[in-house]
């Protein structure tokens, strides 16, 4: 821990938790759909690994309210992916909320993350076979 206390977090790895209530199901959305293999598993839980990036696939009694976007990925072409994922049988949610819509499944957000040097992003939200809502992400510059 630093001597204020404020950065230990910082430095540390972050990791992205997704209940599963069928890991069998849930491995084979994540390899058949999204072409991912796990990079390491034990018993109830899957480790994958995008980008240097860990996220977990967990065996879980409950299940998520699939109310917000739990997890996403940045891309260099929105296009392009959602194509490919929508031709392995992806459904991608369309929204209509003050400030946020989508055509053809991909949404413009206006002024997302300018300290990534960016004038916006371009959005796309799906599920998995467990319900999490998953997205998809294109820096605007």
């Amino acid at each position: 821990m630093d001597t204020d206390g404020r950065t230990f977090l910082a430095r540390g790895k972050v990791a992205t938790r997704l209940p599963a209530r069928d890991l069998d199901r849930a491995r084979r959305f994540y390899a058949e759909v999204l072409g991912l293999e796990p990079v390491d598993e034990r018993p109830g839980g899957l480790l994958y690994r995008c980008g240097g990036v860990d996220f977990v696939v967990f065996r879980s009694t409950g299940a998520s309210p699939g109310t917000f976007t739990q997890m996403a990925w940045e891309v260099a072409d929105i296009e392009a992916v959602v194509a490919e994922l929508r031709r392995r049988g992806v459904e991608f949610e369309e929204v209509d909320v003050p400030g946020l819509r989508t055509a053809g499944g991909i949404a413009e957000v206006e002024g997302n993350y300018p300290s990534k040097g960016c004038r916006g992003e371009r959005g796309a939200w799906f599920r998995d076979s467990e319900g999490n809502l998953l997205a998809i992400g294109e820096p605007v510059v």
